[in-house]
């Protein structure tokens, strides 16, 4: 209640502290036509508009600071500026080049908000739109379009990222900046976050615990939320689409408003999906899922800086096709009636930023709560679980120059795991976790196309456990007392040889505690039986990454190579051992290991055919351990292809594109002892989008037909593959958005 009380506080400081600065001016292309409907966006203050028919636009109540903002135009390349803001007006005129290929925007995952170019750490964007048109069931599926991303999946409603190799707890998930704790520990259990609402997706590929701590030794997915609407408006979209593989369909409806200083939005959504039906034409029992997200924000904007406070509410039903599930599920349906998970995230979040001078104070924190409850063929949950998770995060930006940037951070995780309602399994224990960060960031301009950045960080973890008595073995578990300190690092450079050329060296030091399911498991999961292992040490991870970028008018070319070695490289793996009942016992344990490989992507725009698109990508990962055998879940090589066709307008349709594209898997002949070898498989899409303009009212449709020759296939990472279940078959999906709003 104290938070609470503090955070309305705040916000009415902000409120009555309104802002005199404004900003305005004209944007044009090169003949100085005006562009109409021309994006403005701060992304510090979650604060933009829209140009007008004569392209001019203004934004008031700003703060008296330097900040970034980003222009931006379909077709034309986007402008990021820095303003100095002062008391008073100032005025900016902005001229875009037409780009066919779209070229870099701002990013807020790493250190320090600007273009993608800047940073020694590469981040990939995925936006909203191609989010929709991939058209998948599975949200995290359409996010393996970039190259270095994979996801192990148990059907289309589970599913977990793999990046460069690593996931579960190698990998942190974030919404909107805050970390996501929902038992992110086995493959069995979901990602854990909903695509309505989200704006883009920015994809760290590698260490990054000197920015997030434990957990980022992998990568980090960080889902950034839909922009606020333009100032002065009250916009909302209704989104639907339709599947044929699952008979899905998705419902999605957010309305969101801005004023002066003020901003806020709901939007609730709605997913339903029956069992899948795999390549060749049998469902698969028990695949079937459901989701309900509701969302809602408010915001204030002032003189003193920003103040944002977010509210999620995120529920599952998710059915589990497990050996005991098979016999009783006779037909495809919809409902999870048995073995299947039962979940509930809800986050409190809030984001500040406040300027004093030339000084940055951003203050963000989150409360979260994750129930989970397995649910089988009883009347009440077997397993019953909930994680209460507060994270803070603060960081001083000191005034910077023309040639150096510096930051100082605390950041920390307080977290409780309670067993409820005493139910017959207590897979893990209860328990306290608690940890502290302390980091120290800078950045040079060595030269003016060199920039040279990098950190240090240290972190102390401490997770402690009482002692229960597990339901189906009747044994104590010895409580657990885990304590550890890491110092994590990194040292990048960006060197810009011309302007349309980066190249990107990395060299960073990361590290993740074990987690709790690691340290204290000690029952049944899934079909085998779990002990943890008390005496795990952390992985620490040594990583160098390189890549190099080239953007022109008609061509871009991605090539990124790294060698990643980790020490202590905890992993689980089956013992000579079974159950009572004949159930397989798996313990962790650890050992030295290493994965390198790399990625490349080239986008091609013939300048004799300006409505054609050619993308080609490809993505190589090999993880072994220190004996030579092979790390598990590691995917295999793919190669992805796309042709696009596109025009500005075609008759009633505005911006129609069609898309054929290819992904290509190779045999993935190097599995790790405890996996068998998987074949490689083509799979081909389709899809077509396109824009409606009726009277004042717009349309946004597109249609999707994915696994077109409906091949039958094993991905590598399905969880299904040993219950010898094929991947997806076939999917025709429909979307439809309808955008409306006034002023």
């Amino acid at each position: 209640m104290r938070r609470i009380v503090l955070m309305i506080f705040v916000l009415l400081l902000l409120l009555k502290a309104g802002a005199q600065n404004r900003i305005s001016g004209r944007v044009t292309d090169e003949e100085n036509f005006p562009l109409i409907g021309a994006n403005i966006y701060f992304p510090e203050l979650n604060k933009g508009t829209i140009t007008n028919r004569q392209g001019e636009y203004s934004i008031s109540g700003l703060p008296t600071k330097k900040l970034k903002v980003q222009f931006s135009f379909v077709g034309f390349s986007n402008s990021i500026e820095t303003v100095n803001l002062s008391d008073g007006d100032t005025v900016l005129a902005i001229k875009l080049t037409p780009e066919i290929i779209q070229s870099q925007e701002v990013v807020v995952s790493g250190a320090y908000i600007g273009s993608q170019h800047e940073n020694a750490i590469k981040i990939d964007v995925m936006r909203s739109r191609d989010i929709l048109l991939a058209g998948t069931p599975n949200f995290m599926e359409s996010l393996t379009k970039v190259p270095g991303v994979d996801m192990i999946s148990k059907g289309q409603g589970i599913s977990k990222p793999v990046i460069r190799g690593l996931s579960m707890n190698n990998i942190l998930v974030m919404n909107n900046g805050i970390r996501i704790e929902n038992y992110q520990f086995s493959e069995d259990h979901p990602l854990g976050i909903d695509g309505n609402g989200v704006e883009r997706v920015e994809i760290i590929k590698g260490p990054a615990s000197l920015l997030f701590g434990s957990d980022a030794i992998g990568g980090v997915l960080n889902f950034i939320k839909e922009q606020p609407a333009p100032t002065g408006e009250i916009v909302g979209d209704y989104t639907m689409q339709l599947h044929s593989n699952t008979l899905g369909i998705n419902n999605s409806l957010g309305i969101k408003a801005a004023s002066r200083n003020l901003f806020g939005g709901v939007r609730l959504s709605t997913k339903n999906h029956a069992d899948y039906i795999q390549g060749g034409g049998n469902f698969v029992p028990n695949s079937r899922f459901n989701e309900t997200t509701f969302n809602a924000n408010f915001g204030v904007t002032g003189a003193v800086g920003t103040a944002k406070l977010f509210y999620d509410n995120f529920s599952q039903n998710l059915g589990i096709t497990a050996p005991p599930v098979i016999t009783l599920i006779t037909e495809q349906g919809r409902k999870a009636e048995i073995w299947f998970q039962d979940l509930n995230h809800q986050m409190i979040s809030s984001e500040n930023n406040l300027y004093f001078g030339k000084l940055k104070w951003v203050i963000n924190g989150g409360w979260q709560q994750a129930l989970r409850k397995l649910r089988t063929t009883l009347e009440v949950p077997v397993i019953e679980m909930r994680l209460n998770t507060f994270t803070y995060d603060s960081k001083l930006y000191f005034p910077s120059t023309k040639k150096s940037e510096y930051i100082f951070g605390v950041q920390g995780m307080v977290q409780n795991n309670q067993n409820l309602n005493n139910r017959l399994s207590q897979f893990l224990p209860d328990a306290n976790i608690s940890n502290f960060g302390v980091v120290g960031l800078a950045k040079f301009t060595l030269a003016e196309n060199i920039k040279l950045q990098g950190g240090l960080r240290f972190d102390s973890n401490k997770t402690e456990t009482v002692e229960i008595k597990t339901g189906t073995q009747n044994k104590n578990v010895t409580p657990v007392s885990n304590q550890s300190s890491s110092l994590s690092g990194s040292l990048g450079l960006t060197y810009h040889p011309a302007e349309k050329v980066n190249f990107r060296a990395n060299f960073a030091k990361a590290y993740r505690v074990p987690n709790l399911s690691e340290l204290t498991s000690n029952g049944m999961h899934g079909n085998r039986y779990e002990i943890g292992n008390a005496n795990l040490e952390p992985q620490n991870s040594y990583e160098s990454d390189f890549s190099i970028h080239y953007h022109g008018s008609f061509l871009s070319f991605d090539l990124a190579a790294f060698y990643n070695k980790i020490n202590d490289y905890i992993f689980i793996s089956p013992t000579s051992d079974t159950t009572s009942t004949g159930a397989g016992i798996y313990r962790f344990s650890q050992t030295n290991a290493a994965l390198f490989g790399g990625e490349a992507g080239i986008h091609f725009h013939p300048k004799t055919l300006p409505w054609l698109h050619v993308k080609v990508t490809y993505a190589s990962v090999i993880g072994k351990q220190q004996n030579s055998d092979y790390l598990p879940f590691i995917p295999a090589q793919k190669f992805r292809y796309e042709v696009r066709v596109k025009r500005d307008k075609l008759g009633l349709l505005k911006n129609p594109s069609v898309q054929i594209a290819a992904l290509s898997a190779l045999a993935q002949n190097r599995p790790s002892p405890h996996e068998t070898a998987t074949e490689g498989y083509t799979l081909v899409n389709l899809s077509l989008y396109s824009e409606v303009q009726i009277s004042q009212q717009t349309f946004i449709f597109g249609v999707s037909a994915n696994n077109i020759f409906d091949t039958q296939y094993f991905d590598h990472l399905s969880t299904l593959k040993p219950l010898n279940y094929l991947n997806e078959g076939r999917n025709f999906s429909v979307s439809l958005k309808i955008p409306f709003g006034v002023k």
